[in-house]
């Protein structure tokens, strides 16, 4: 793995997908999600270039007969070592600038997928709900 998380930060993160489980339209959980750095699982056939690119993000697509393609993403190393153990490298990136980017077609994001405060959105609930202004 190459970037330490933020204990914290991460804890924070975690109870606001927890607080979100439970009541969807929570404001100020969506906003501290928002304002929080996920690991993005950088792709095995990314190109170098753009992983050594910062302003570029390959999405990890996982695509499953029957359903809309997802990324995954985690709040923690631990998270994301416990999911996709094949996973050895990855890029922090702010979740509400990656929102900020999403595209329109059909493709979900899930966070923390498989674990008790685990939560999916659909494209239209990433832009709307997680999208924040670049800092």
């Amino acid at each position: 793995m190459e970037n330490p998380t933020n204990d914290i930060a991460t804890v924070e993160a975690q109870r606001a997908l927890s607080a979100l489980a439970a009541n969807a339209e929570d404001g100020a959980a969506l906003d501290t999600l928002a304002g929080s750095d996920v690991l993005v699982p950088v792709p095995d056939d990314a190109a170098e270039e753009s992983v050594a690119d910062p302003t570029v993000v390959a999405l990890p697509v996982l695509e499953q007969p029957g359903e809309e393609p997802l990324v995954p993403v985690f709040t923690s190393e631990t998270t994301m070592a416990e999911l996709l153990p094949s996973v050895s490298r990855y890029r922090l990136v702010p979740l509400g600038a990656l929102a900020a980017q999403w595209p329109a077609s059909d493709l979900s994001l899930t966070i923390d997928a498989s674990t008790p405060h685990g939560l999916t959105l659909d494209s239209q609930g990433v832009r709307t709900l997680l999208a924040r202004p670049f800092a």
